[in-house]
């Protein structure tokens, strides 16, 4: 499907990559890594010709079609979340609007004989099976099945895109790819912006997907349960192996521990060789032998050992002084956006050194509440926070509040106070950002940069209660990985709003499921509460199953309680049956006349009587609807 040579990109005369090449085949599900700045994104855009490459090539299967998910996006504003999920069927669309405009003119006209008829018959025709063809009788279906998978509600399907947050824009464009059937799915970070139902239910969606799909993710769990194949980009280079994300590292491990025995067995020999060459040099009966030991050692192929890119940012959390027993407190708490109730009646009590995440789908409260802990936004019924307690903040959107215009340096100087200005530097050290880096405006950093920043800035503040709400967006896996070690070593109570299951398993102790505005406690990890959500929700349909089980037996004995009424039902649905099929058979015989004027409009047109009887088929088939429809309301009566 593609094949990429000696690829590479450069920006202001230096290599973000270089010499990368691989092919992508039918049924690759790629997962691309590496730290933030390797060059990832990148590599999409090249691959999807938003941006050129600086060198090397790339080879495309004819007609190949490629969809990509790009992190903006801007849509058309005024179109209903439909309307823009259907975006994605712009032929579809188009032949809808084509074949409205030919019936139209077939119910209007009635020149049966003339030209200008019979094109309008070949169109339909034409038209009517490329739209078949193309699943125009499935997409809206399909489309409501997707949009609902990715977390939107049916009665938010006629709401303008306009209402919707970036996060809901960008599941409604992930939407429209997995609608299009690309042959390539290019996606950058798609569950930046999912929640674990959603994520989950992407997961099984990608393991089907019959394309071949490349995806950036910093989430370890979905890159195991969807890809078959890891190319890490690192220092420039790519490493590319046929394992999912976790036995990737396993195996480049082991590679990497080869690869550095060998290295030790080459210098060896390397070593032991020059002793002879220095030995034999001294001797001049021995000067040929130096000299064929010189050219054997110079045709050796050293052995290199993979780099790594180790450096990580370096957190440690620590309380700024013993709070009381219980940090926050809460009593018939309530939230509402205009007429949308959020939470209602919620009462909550949160310990000392509580390790709780907050997990559930978007829209149920949780950055809510959150932000109702910091204050941040008014609310219904009572709040209280424990003695001594000092919160410490991290918002969905920190990295947004960081001012675009000021560099690093400035923007952790401004923070800072007296007691610990001096210490900003090292503290960016920490964090990553040194040298010229510290000199940098916020508006030139990466999404994983500014997320960065934005938690090293959340050091200046004393805390002893954390809050964090989506911390790990945009971070790549090893500063995760640093941030999980650095929360799970701080003494204080820690408060984690996060859709990463992989962050969260081992973190939280206790986990707090948002659903229908109100909140339930289960008191286990994140797994425990996926088994029981799982089971909630299996009990859940079983509940459906029996209530529509118990509305047919109900119905049963109202129908047996009237035997008359039972004999008249059933004679109104004979009358039906016979209708539907004196509509199917004469709608058949219309299909026939049409395709004969098709085939052949001339010989077809002359036989006698051909267009009375036509018109006399599709009148009679007015008609019986007419009839069918008066006896179906009568059967809607009996029932």
């Amino acid at each position: 499907m593609l094949n990429v040579h000696n690829l590479s990109v450069s920006f202001a005369g230096s290599d973000l990559f270089s010499g990368v090449t691989f092919k992508l085949n039918k049924g690759d599900r790629i997962g691309l890594i590496g730290k933030n700045g390797a060059g990832k994104s990148t590599l999409l855009k090249v691959l999807s010709k938003d941006i050129e490459n600086s060198g090397g090539t790339m080879a495309f299967d004819k007609e190949v079609k490629i969809g990509f998910l790009r992190q903006d996006i801007d849509f058309v504003e005024g179109r209903t979340i439909l309307e823009e999920a259907y975006q994605a069927f712009h032929e579809i669309k188009q032949l809808e609007g084509k074949l409205e405009i030919i019936n139209h003119e077939l119910v209007e006209r009635t020149d049966y004989e003339s030209e200008y008829y019979h094109d309008l018959m070949v169109n339909l025709n034409e038209f009517s099976q490329r739209y078949e063809l193309l699943g125009g009788y499935n997409y809206q279906g399909n489309t409501e099945k997707i949009l609902q998978g990715l977390g939107f509600q049916r009665e938010d399907f006629d709401k303008l895109t306009d209402t919707f947050s970036g996060g809901w824009r960008m599941r409604i464009e992930l939407a429209k790819l997995l609608l299009q059937e690309n042959d390539i799915l290019l996606l950058d970070e798609p569950t930046n912006h999912l929640d674990i139902e959603s994520i989950i239910w992407l997961e099984n969606f990608l393991k089907v997907y019959s394309g071949a799909i490349v995806l950036v993710s910093h989430d370890k769990m979905f890159l195991d349960n969807v890809t078959n194949r890891t190319i890490e980009i690192s220092l420039g280079k790519i490493y590319d192996y046929k394992k999912p994300y976790s036995q990737f590292l396993l195996l480049r491990g082991e590679i990497k521990e080869k690869q550095l025995q060998a290295q030790k067995n080459q210098d060896k020999e390397i070593k032991a060789t020059q002793v002879l060459i220095d030995k034999f040099r001294a001797k001049a009966n021995k000067a040929t032998m130096a000299q064929s030991l010189i050219k054997k050692l110079d045709k050796v192929e050293r052995i290199e050992v993979d780099d790594d890119d180790n450096a990580v940012m370096n957190v440690k959390f620590q309380i700024s002084k013993d709070p009381g027993k219980v940090v926050i407190e809460a009593e018939n708490l309530s939230k509402s956006y205009g007429k949308k109730h959020v939470l209602e009646a919620v009462d909550l009590l949160i310990e000392r050194n509580s390790k709780i995440a907050f997990v559930g789908q978007n829209g149920q409260g949780k950055s809510t509440l959150a932000k109702i802990i910091v204050g941040e936004i008014p609310h219904g019924g009572h709040l209280k926070l424990g003695h001594n307690v000092e919160i410490g903040y991290f918002a969905q959107n920190q990295s947004e509040y960081l001012d675009a215009e000021k560099t690093v340096l400035e923007i952790m100087e401004d923070a800072a106070t007296d007691s610990n200005r001096a210490r900003v530097r090292d503290m960016l050290g920490s964090f990553l950002f040194s040298g010229d880096t510290v000199d940098k405006k916020a508006k030139m950093l990466s999404g994983g940069e500014r997320n960065r920043l934005a938690l090293c800035k959340l050091l200046l503040s004393p805390f002893n209660v954390l809050i964090m709400d989506e911390p790990t967006n945009h971070l790549d896996i090893a500063s995760k990985n640093v941030l999980k070690l650095a929360l799970k070593k701080f003494d204080g109570t820690l408060i984690l709003v996060s859709h990463d299951r992989d962050f969260l398993q081992g973190l939280a102790t206790t986990v707090y499921g948002f659903k229908d505005k109100v909140i339930k406690e289960y008191l286990g990890d994140i797994d425990f509460f996926l088994e029981q959500h799982q089971l909630e929700n299996l009990r859940e349909a079983e509940k459906r199953t029996v209530v529509a089980k118990k509305s047919e037996t109900s119905k049963k004995e109202v129908s047996n309680s009237s035997r008359e009424e039972d004999k008249e039902l059933k004679r109104l649905k004979n009358q039906l049956s016979k209708i539907e099929t004196q509509i199917d058979t004469l709608e058949k015989e219309i299909s026939e006349m049409d395709e004969a004027l098709v085939k052949d409009y001339e010989a077809t047109s002359t036989k006698p009587n051909f267009f009375e009887n036509y018109k006399a088929k599709k009148s009679k088939v007015e008609m019986l609807m007419d009839e069918w429809a008066e006896i179906e309301e009568k059967t809607e009566n009996c029932s």
